[in-house]
């Protein structure tokens, strides 16, 4: 059983500016495990271009509308690897300013390696509009978030088909297990950014075991896979000292 997202549409602002290329819609990618691998690591730095489109924060990364924080992106489709990037996030050093932005969507139609297509607001913060494409050169850096880590059970959930998304992350998310019969049992993660069990994890409390890109370990219970529920988690991945946090 998978349950399916809408897909708010994604579109340049081809209208204003005739000679920006289009990112177009949303759509999901193909499930799979991402190349977790092939992630830039930490403060290394990518070349890159900058374009923009009418985001709201949420997109292929299945995260909720945040009107209140628009510096997010999405990424080239190349990059986004299957959602291993989703909530990480990059900063931007642009002509105007340098800016960091969360990573929510994905650009399937945007081929370049380091293209990031800004909201609106974000762009304007780095780069004149009227430009419409910019080179840049950009890093992943650590997110500037307070507080635990967040683990969201999707709509659906029950203990026969358990889908689980890790939100507020400083760094990011590589895997995620659960603990079943002593044993801790890995969970793909889908297109969407979420981490399915297609069999379900259990009735009652989940003991979960998630990792960033760094090798950094953090464990939670959660009460259960009750549908639609936002948990808040006991801990923090620390920030490393490679992009100057």
């Amino acid at each position: 059983m998978r349950i399916e997202k809408p897909i708010a549409g994604r579109w340049l602002a081809a209208v204003l500016l005739p000679l920006l290329s289009a990112c177009g819609p949303s759509t999901e990618g193909v499930g799979g495990e991402g190349k977790v691998g092939d992630l830039l690591p930490l403060g290394a730095y990518q070349d890159g271009l900058i374009t923009f489109y009418d985001a709201t924060g949420a997109g292929n990364c299945s995260y909720d509308p945040s009107p209140d924080d628009l510096d997010v992106a999405a990424m080239n489709i190349g990059q986004y690897q299957d959602s291993a990037v989703c909530g990480s996030c990059v900063e931007i050093e642009g002509p105007k300013a340098n800016l960091r932005v969360r990573i929510v969507d994905s650009c399937p139609d945007c081929p370049d390696k380091g293209h990031l297509d800004l909201s609106r607001s974000a762009f304007a913060k780095i780069a004149n509009p009227v430009d419409g494409r910019v080179k840049v050169r950009w890093r992943p850096v650590a997110c500037d978030v307070s507080g635990p880590v967040r683990y969201h059970v999707k709509d659906g959930s029950s203990q026969w088909w358990t889908a689980l998304q890790v939100r507020n992350h400083r760094l990011p998310v590589t895997r995620l297990e659960y603990l079943k019969n002593g044993s801790w049992v890995n969970v793909k993660r889908e297109s969407y950014n979420y981490f399915v069990e297609p069999k379900g994890m259990g009735a009652g409390s989940i003991k979960i075991r998630v990792t960033a890109q760094d090798g950094q370990v953090l464990e939670d219970t959660l009460p259960g896979a009750d549908s639609n529920k936002l948990f808040t988690g006991g801990s923090q991945f620390r920030a490393p000292s490679t992009d100057g946090n």
